[in-house]
């Protein structure tokens, strides 16, 4: 049996890793390693990527601003959140706001340290970086657009970074990038639905706020076509080996999803929405290797 005082230290370690979304960077590392496995570098032997020191510091160094990053969101979205989210934000309040502050801040300086084992440029990067990430969460994430376009590019600069790192400019690494940043973007509009409640008790300018849902919904629907005439690029014109079948499930569940999504009124509907889209970005991570399974047994 665990103490009292052991109980409630667990319960900090899952107040803080609800805090800074724990799986989502454990997502993101993966996502990392993979992409740089069968799309950065698929000309590098595996054993010099996986043990590649500047590429383990560089994938640190975004991790820990990326978690730095849910922590001050937290922090500026706390009333809002209790509002949305109140079981999940009531988890989050067992770590204090001082402590939060203090861990961004160690999070943030750790985040410049890795940066430095690689290079000065490293450094300048993740900085501002980390100035971007602490803007959108200050100012921008409240303005209509500006903030949904904001969050998307800011998720998607980690793998910018390892993109740099390997200096492979082939036209799959942009189309592929392309396929996420809409995903990332429909998602974060339809979070915008389904915070609506919050967003508009606290005045924060949101699409649907400002707009309305209908229009929310038809910039959504825009969106969802992209994506798919995205998908039938990826499978028609580049060689991404059995992963064409991640495209085909993600072609059925976006048309599912714009079918859901005009008959949608409730929070209910646009948080099983969130969550397709969810599971389409998390299943993607892991149908990178179906790309080419031979990749991983000829370079091991």
């Amino acid at each position: 049996m665990l103490s009292r005082r052991q109980k409630h230290i667990l319960l900090k370690f899952f107040s803080l890793f609800s805090v800074v979304r724990g799986y989502n960077i454990l997502v993101v590392v993966l996502a990392q390693y993979l992409a740089s496995i069968y799309i950065f570098a698929p000309n590098i032997p595996l054993k010099a990527v996986l043990f590649d020191v500047n590429l383990l510091m560089l994938v640190l160094a975004s991790a820990a601003a990326i978690a730095a990053g849910y922590i001050i969101n937290n922090f500026y979205d706390s009333e809002k959140d209790l509002i949305n989210r109140p079981t999940k934000t009531m988890l989050d309040r067992l770590v204090s706001q001082n402590t939060k502050l203090s861990f961004y801040f160690v999070l943030n300086f750790l985040a410049v340290v890795f940066a430095s084992y690689v290079s000065f440029k490293a450094v300048i990067f993740f900085s501002i970086y980390i100035f971007a990430i602490w803007l959108y969460s200050h100012r921008l994430k409240k303005q209509p657009m500006t903030g949904n376009l904001v969050s998307a590019i800011l998720t998607v600069i980690p793998f910018f970074a390892i993109f740099i790192y390997y200096k492979n400019f082939e036209t799959v690494i942009f189309a592929h990038a392309i396929f996420l940043f809409l995903l990332i973007s429909m998602r974060e509009l339809t979070k915008d639905l389904e915070n609506i409640k919050g967003d508009l008790a606290l005045n924060y300018k949101t699409v649907p706020v400002v707009y309305g849902e209908k229009t929310s919904k038809l910039i959504i629907t825009f969106l969802v076509i992209s994506t798919l005439v995205s998908c039938v690029i990826l499978i028609l014109f580049f060689k991404i080996g059995a992963m064409q079948y991640f495209f085909y499930l993600s072609v059925m569940l976006l048309i599912v999803f714009l079918l859901i999504l005009w008959k949608s009124t409730k929070k209910m509907h646009y948080l099983l929405l969130h969550n397709i889209l969810k599971f389409i970005i998390v299943a993607g991570v892991f149908s990178i290797l179906l790309i080419d399974v031979s990749i991983v047994l000829n370079r091991i």
